[in-house]
């Protein structure tokens, strides 16, 4: 994208030099031969001045009028088309700059120069009119690469926000860049992560509701139909097994359902080896935890492998950091561990916790224990859930923040790339 700003600014910038440039150089050139001969002229007027008389011209000094031609310059007097006065060397008329003046009745003033001089003049003036042209390019040049740096670097930054939003990475970029039109971009970006964020919430939280009450009512139909199912009346308890049979069925299609929401929600999920993926985020945070005083300690060993979308394990574990950077104390520890079923990803630090009034709302948007704007941790448990895991709240003090992933399944692992321990 660069290249591309680059080159288009340097191909108008180019064109707009010759454009100026070339016509400049011409009319420069044609400017300093009118300027000369009208110098010539002028030279011929004085002398005519002094020879309107024959008496005058008779009592010419041929050293005078040396005086006042150009270096190397001839003056030639006729009358009536006789010669009757030269002045300076023989010139070739061909290579030479001549002027003709008349004057009184018949006369005729001729002078002459040499073009080596005029020429000089024209060569110089010229090459001052071409360096201001070439001066103007690199200046046009040095503008064109800061432009190009000014656009390309915040476009790559909204391009690589809008791919990192598609990869539901809905934290907000503080970042603005003095364009109103990016700027303009990262406000509607950042609009779009709150409520994608808010939609994938309500989404989370819809389905929980839908299936706690689905579930409710079916516990408490079938208790109704395991007694029914125990009356003395054989249709009865013919009808009520028949009834029972199909709320297990209904079960099951519930269960499926939500499995089907789930896998849908982590499509994007593939086998990780969490090692590599929490690297990074830990080299991500540490300069701005050696920023204020604290260190990072990561332990993660190899061969930990889970069904993940990169991006969003990386910004929901980095939102847990970024958590512990705000608002708690000491050295921020990022630690995994293989559990039964599932891989736990751990964030703690020293610092004085979660209040206790808070803890049972702690992932609500909107709620923070300081000035923050309380929507990192939801954001964090809404990516986790995304793909099918889920995050907690272990300890209050210190806190310990716990994500609970799916581990990689046999059937995942097969034609998967084996992660190889370090010799």
């Amino acid at each position: 994208m660069r290249r591309r700003i680059l080159q288009s600014t340097l191909i108008v910038v180019t064109i707009m030099g010759l454009i100026l440039g070339v016509p400049l150089a011409f009319t420069t050139w044609v400017l300093v031969e009118d300027v000369n001969r009208a110098e010539l002229t002028g030279t011929l007027e004085q002398i005519a001045s002094r020879v309107d008389e024959p008496d005058e011209l008779a009592a010419l000094d041929a050293s005078q009028l040396e005086l006042a031609l150009p270096a190397g310059g001839r003056l030639v007097i006729e009358q009536d088309g006789e010669q009757l006065l030269a002045v300076g060397p023989e010139l070739d008329p061909s290579r030479s700059v001549v002027e003709t003046l008349p004057f009184a009745p018949g006369g005729t003033l001729t002078i002459a120069e040499p073009d080596t001089t005029l020429r000089t003049q024209q060569l110089q003036v010229t090459f001052v009119v071409v360096l201001l042209v070439v001066l103007s390019l690199a200046a046009g040049t040095g503008i064109a690469i800061w432009t190009a740096r000014r656009l390309a670097g915040p476009l790559s930054d909204v391009a690589d926000r809008a791919a990192r939003l598609g990869a539901g990475d809905f934290r907000a970029a503080p970042q603005r860049y003095g364009i109103p039109e990016l700027d303009r971009v990262s406000d509607v970006l950042d609009t779009s992560a709150s409520a994608l964020a808010a939609l994938l919430q309500r989404e989370r939280d819809l389905v929980g509701d839908v299936s706690h009450q689905l579930r409710s009512r079916i516990t408490a139909l079938q208790l109704r139909l395991d007694e029914l199912a125990t009356h003395p009346d054989e249709s009865a308890r013919r009808e009520a097994l028949a009834a029972l049979e199909q709320t297990e069925k209904l079960t099951e299609v519930l269960d499926e359902l939500l499995e089907a929401a789930r896998a849908a929600r982590s499509a994007g999920a593939e086998v990780q080896d969490l090692r590599p993926t929490l690297t990074a985020v830990a080299d991500e945070w540490k300069p701005a935890l050696r920023a204020a005083g604290r260190s990072l300690k990561l332990r993660v060993p190899d061969g930990l492998l889970a069904r993940v979308t990169p991006a969003r394990l990386r910004e929901a574990v980095g939102a847990l950091v970024d958590n512990a950077i705000q608002h708690g104390d000491g050295t921020v520890v990022l630690a995994a561990r293989a559990a039964e079923n599932s891989i736990l990803i751990e964030v703690s630090d020293s610092g004085p916790g979660i209040p206790e009034e808070l803890v049972p709302h702690v992932f609500d948007r909107g709620v923070s224990v300081g000035s923050s704007t309380g929507l990192g941790l939801a954001l964090a448990r809404a990516l986790v859930e995304a793909d099918g895991g889920r995050l907690e709240l272990s300890r209050a003090r210190p806190p310990v923040f716990t994500v609970f992933l799916p581990a990689a399944r046999a059937d995942d692992l097969v034609g998967a790339p084996r992660a190889t321990s370090p010799r």
